[in-house]
């Protein structure tokens, strides 16, 4: 099963929503490149849709952007 770590970083802007996911990353790493957990993070910065999957991937997860009804959902993971 899969742990998902949920990340609520509605009424921030970038830089900061992009340091708050770096941190889940960094602590959570190994976990995410297994498959054993991902990170959903829900911003309603749109400049965040860019940054964070554009640093996810170059760290070598793997992501998903979402428009929902209050923003975006980014999800960050890893497995094949």
């Amino acid at each position: 099963m899969t742990q998902m770590i949920n990340l609520d970083i509605r009424g921030q802007i970038c830089p900061s929503c992009l340091l708050l996911t770096l941190r889940e990353l960094n602590q959570n790493g190994a976990a995410i490149r297994t498959g054993h957990t991902e990170v959903v993070v829900l911003t309603d910065d749109r400049q965040s849709t860019t940054t964070i999957p554009v640093t996810a991937e170059r760290m070598g997860y793997r992501t998903e952007v979402v428009r929902i009804d209050l923003g975006y959902r980014i999800r960050i993971f890893g497995g094949i």
